[in-house]
């Protein structure tokens, strides 16, 4: 097929773009930008955002209800698993690409096998002995390769996520999405990006941390970067953020320990350290920053589990998922409950109680087989190698939505006002062409 003369549009999903924090520490970039409020999508985490711009639906249709996926029938969680066929429903650009328009789906999860002409993804192998081999999967298949001679470096998995991550792999993105828009045999219609900058320090450090504030000025050059080479190359520009981080302090909410204090979630001893069962356990807490999902395999015991944890400090909300169809997740992926931490705190996976007794995964970055997210991962741990086990040092971090948890967006072809993501995604799908 041919292609058509198509609106060109970049797209930029920033990590952590809270509307707040870019207004108090980015207003030059901000009013540059007109830069506006909108509710991000519940919960306000990467993969459910993600799917839900590209599909400008709920959870409830997409099935990406958090940053992993619970299996029944393995009986275990899979987090950050990239195949597309995991996000259902029909994309927004589907329309204008069958039309002839070329898209680009740069660094976004769920992204490989893609109803996309083009992808760029993170994708090491992991070597049998130990270490891995780091890559990006591409298509077309030599673009990575071509994009790293342009750079002049590789793109670095070690400043992407875990101890090390940094603003340099916002940074590689940002550089490989600015050529691929010059690139005259294949720069896309619409393409796809994501810029994780602000998501290391201000998980980290909070959002009122100097070194939070420098990794604003970061993602401001990056956009500043990708502005000039949209203006230069013919593109209009839409930038989102997918969630605003709130500060938080204290060690983490444990709700797996409580179930297993309560003798809920089944425990294996293996030479003294505990390994949650999954498949003889009563209930289990798949955890993702601020929520939580609880998987129940007998309904009979929902009531109790309701009970134990509705009383558990830090816990804001217990909700049954079958009967809140207005809260727009209730999905097959979905737990049997949903639960909010308060306001300043998050939950965390452990179920044990003496670090002796972890399992040893806990001490590793491992984002692939950890029941839930660990960012714990973003520090050094002890001994050297490891990473941390204290959820005290997290300072930041996200999930819901509401007052004072606005997400940024700003656009110079988008008009009118946007009350959420949802609302976000069919304009731009109507601007491009699309149909949802």
């Amino acid at each position: 097929m041919s292609r058509r003369q198509n609106r060109k549009l970049l797209v930029i999903q920033a990590a952590g773009l809270g509307y707040d924090f870019l207004a108090a520490h980015g207003s030059t970039f901000a009013q540059k930008l007109n830069v506006k409020p909108m509710q991000s999508g519940f919960p306000a985490v990467t993969c459910s955002v993600q799917a839900g711009f590209r599909t400008a639906s709920l959870p409830s249709e997409h099935g990406m209800i958090s940053n992993g996926i619970f299996s029944r029938h393995f009986r275990r969680p899979f987090f950050w698993e990239q195949s597309a066929a995991l996000v259902a429903g029909q994309r927004i650009w589907a329309t204008a690409r069958d039309q002839g328009a070329r898209v680009a789906v740069l660094f976004w999860q769920q992204s490989l096998g893609e109803n996309a002409d083009i992808i760029l993804s993170p994708a090491p192998i992991h070597k049998h002995h130990g270490g891995m081999i780091q890559d990006c999967y591409s298509k077309p298949a030599g673009l990575y390769q071509r994009l790293c001679d342009r750079i002049g470096r590789p793109f670095a998995l070690r400043h992407y996520w875990g101890p090390t991550a940094s603003t340099r792999s916002s940074q590689w993105i940002a550089e490989a999405t600015a050529i691929l828009m010059a690139e005259t045999d294949l720069a896309p219609d619409l393409c796809f990006t994501y810029l994780p900058a602000l998501d290391y320090d201000l998980q980290r450090f909070g959002p009122d941390h100097r070194r939070s504030v420098q990794a604003l000025a970061s993602l401001c050059d990056q956009l500043s970067l990708l502005m000039t080479a949209a203006e230069r190359n013919g593109y209009e520009l839409l930038l989102f953020g997918d969630y605003a981080i709130e500060k938080c302090a204290g060690p983490a909410i444990l709700p797996n320990r409580i179930l297993a204090d309560n003798g809920m979630l089944a425990i294996r001893d293996v030479k003294g350290r505990k390994y949650a069962d999954l498949h003889a356990a009563r209930a289990f807490a798949m955890v993702d920053h601020q929520i939580a999902h609880i998987y129940i395999p007998d309904r009979q015991d929902i009531a109790t589990v309701h009970a134990m944890l509705a009383k558990t400090p830090g816990i804001q909300e217990v909700i049954d998922v079958s009967g809140h169809q207005q809260l727009g997740i209730n999905h097959p992926n979905s737990g049997d409950l949903l639960i909010t931490a308060c306001a300043g705190t998050w939950f965390a996976y452990p179920w044990w109680h003496s670090r002796q007794e972890a399992p040893d995964y806990a001490s590793h970055v491992d984002i692939h087989n950890k029941p839930g997210y660990d960012p714990c991962e973003l520090f050094w741990g002890w001994p050297p190698g490891t990473v941390s086990c204290d959820t005290r040092r997290i300072s930041g971090s996200h999930g819901l939505t509401g007052a004072g948890k606005a997400t940024a967006w700003a656009s110079t072809c988008i008009e009118g006002e946007v009350g959420s993501l949802v609302d976000l995604a069919r304009k731009t799908a109507s601007w491009i062409g699309g149909t949802v």
